[in-house]
């Protein structure tokens, strides 16, 4: 009999934000899912934006991204890639969300890391980021499957450890 396939949830670059910033409740969250046996994902955008702010010299996240970078590992984090044409699609998911008004121009990031969850069949994407909350679930149903990826919902992270409750 073969190994059942972990459960996973992909996070958001402000998830390891509030991870590294030291936040009770953030910690508890992934603490929780990983006792309840889920695989924590981070996406390849998320480790981009946290890169590109980590190098950054005038900017105030730089060190709360550099922290994050250093800890994925020790906080059980998986980070995952993409094929080469995954990122195409990503892309082209992103440009489309802006394009019918989703998201605002300047979020192409937040469709990239929609995408990249969906790419590698993730069904949850935890984040606190508005712009991704405010996409009504069914609306992006809809949008994922015209382009032909998995579903993914975006859930705050305190939805889902209220679902976990009590823990």
């Amino acid at each position: 009999m073969g190994v059942a396939p972990k459960k996973k949830l992909a996070l958001d670059t402000n998830v390891l934000f509030d991870l590294a910033n030291e936040s009770d409740f953030t910690h508890t969250f992934r603490e929780v899912h990983q006792e309840r046996g889920y695989s924590l994902e981070v996406p390849p955008t998320v480790i981009q934006e946290l890169s590109h702010l980590a190098l950054e010299t005038h900017c105030n996240e730089s060190a709360l991204a550099l922290k994050a970078l250093q800890k994925i590992r020790s906080w059980g984090l998986l980070p995952f890639d993409l094929i080469p044409t995954g990122h195409a699609l990503a892309e082209q998911f992103s440009k489309k969300l802006i394009d019918k008004g989703f998201l605002p121009e300047g979020e192409f990031n937040d469709g990239l890391i929609l995408a990249e969850t969906a790419l590698v069949s993730i069904p949850i994407l935890a984040t606190s980021d508005k712009h991704l909350l405010h996409i009504d679930n069914a609306v992006l149903r809809v949008q994922l499957e015209d382009s032909d990826l998995s579903a993914v919902s975006v859930v705050h992270p305190k939805t889902l450890l209220g679902a976990l409750a009590p823990y």
